[in-house]
């Protein structure tokens, strides 16, 4: 085995002990050898402290409504859990994260609050969301009266996202950025009736906004991000859809970023 093939095994056999991957004696010998013999253990604990803390940072930057739902301390450990099953695998902290909801949906010990899945899923789209790019004034508008539906495709802003839920979970991401008396009241009552949320995620003026949308204009913008040609959207949406007030509205809130004749790659 050459150098660099003994530096990478141990890169690797530091890696697992980080993750609690692997007995100490397993990984002693690497460890021990790359640091000439010096107690390695308490190494590990710092690094693995740091690691803890690093994770609860970044995920409570990008998940604030799952750590207020949670508690600190709850969210704390949730977050050192995760960082062991699913470690960052970039640079880019930013980009750590996606998995999160899922991970919550499986965990038994978080299985009397279904609703705090979604929230996270919810969480992570606000959080793609400001991290994309910006857009200026929308192509292509003209096209619009000019040429079939069929033979068009509406490209939403970079961010855009939809999401649905048997949970209010627009009422609650709201009510937690909200500084009313009773912020709360809407979410009691939509858990109360069992109504869920269509929600919206765009990007505008530099910060993500969810809205509460209906079912029609929900199918419409799932379809349109999904690739689907403006006929077919509009197809897809139903015959209570109106077109005309989602584009006013669409302009006004700079979700449409272009109207092309070629559809998405």
């Amino acid at each position: 085995m050459n150098g660099a093939d003994k530096e990478a095994l141990r890169q690797q056999m530091l890696l697992r002990a980080l993750l609690g991957d692997a007995r100490p004696a397993v990984v002693g010998g690497w460890l021990r050898a790359a640091r000439n013999g010096p107690r390695y253990e308490r190494g590990l604990a710092a690094y693995r402290a740091h690691a803890g803390a690093l994770a609860e940072r970044v995920l409570a930057a990008a998940f604030p409504t799952v750590q207020q739902l949670l508690s600190e301390d709850a969210f704390g450990h949730l977050a050192r859990a995760f960082w062991q099953r699913d470690p960052p695998v970039a640079g880019d902290m930013g980009l750590w994260g996606g998995a999160l909801a899922a991970f919550i949906a499986g965990a038994q010990s978080l299985a009397d609050e279904p609703y705090l899945a979604d929230v996270a899923r919810l969480e992570w789209a606000v959080h793609e969301a400001e991290r994309a790019a910006d857009i200026g004034a929308p192509q292509g508008l003209d096209l619009l009266a000019t040429q079939d539906p069929a033979g068009l495709w509406l490209r939403l802003a970079p961010g855009t996202a939809v999401l649905a839920s048997a949970h209010p979970v627009v009422h609650i991401w709201q009510a937690h950025r909200s500084r009313q008396a009773q912020r709360f009241a809407p979410v009691r009552e939509a858990f109360a009736s069992g109504r869920g949320d269509n929600a919206l995620v765009v990007r505008r003026a530099w910060r993500a906004e969810v809205l509460a949308i209906g079912q029609a204009e929900f199918l419409f913008t799932a379809a349109l991000l999904a690739g689907a040609s403006l006929a077919a959207a509009l197809q897809e949406s139903g015959d209570a859809f109106d077109f005309e007030a989602w584009l006013i509205a669409a302009l006004a809130q700079q979700r449409l970023a272009a109207v092309a004749t070629t559809a998405p790659l």
